[in-house]
């Protein structure tokens, strides 16, 4: 049997059949993993653009971006190529937690004394709130997410 066929025999050429939804799936996993394309690009030492460019499915990334995008995102590149499905679904509000607890960490120690020191404050205050609303701890718990939340769209809010 010819290469050729081997090739085709599922009636798509080889690039067709590997790099079909390819673009769809490197947006999942970016998105399951909390990274945004600028975050992306930079460990994978390309633009934003570009990889906003691989995430449309008639885009065709060079095998080395693959095996960068494949370590950056800690998937497999027969996960990243669809060749097998991807383990781990991640939740995609936690991966972005992660990931910004990932960078507080890197901080220097008197910064991140600060940001746990907000964050302390934070929780703190909600809590009491709560609690003086007559809310059990997970109750409160909730009210610190919904807070949080409202905080974040304010601000998203201010920076448009």
């Amino acid at each position: 049997m010819s290469t050729r066929k081997l090739n085709t025999l599922s009636g798509l050429s080889m690039k067709d059949r590997i790099l079909a939804g390819f673009g769809q799936r490197l947006t999942r996993i970016r998105k399951g993993r909390g990274r945004t394309q600028s975050e992306l690009g930079k460990d994978v030492g390309v633009s934003n653009r570009v990889i906003a460019y691989y995430e449309q499915d008639s885009a065709q990334p060079p095998g080395p971006i693959l095996i960068d995008l494949a370590k950056v995102l800690k998937v497999s590149n027969d996960e990243l190529l669809g060749v097998k499905p991807v383990k781990e679904k991640a939740n995609a509000t936690n991966a972005r937690l992660l990931n910004r607890l990932q960078r507080v960490v890197e901080l220097p120690p008197a910064d991140r004394r600060s940001v746990f020191k907000y964050l302390d404050a934070l929780l703190t205050r909600t809590r009491a709130k709560a609690q003086a609303k007559g809310l059990s701890t997970t109750q409160s718990d909730r009210v610190v997410v919904a807070e949080v939340r409202a905080a974040r769209q304010e601000r998203a809010k201010v920076a448009h």
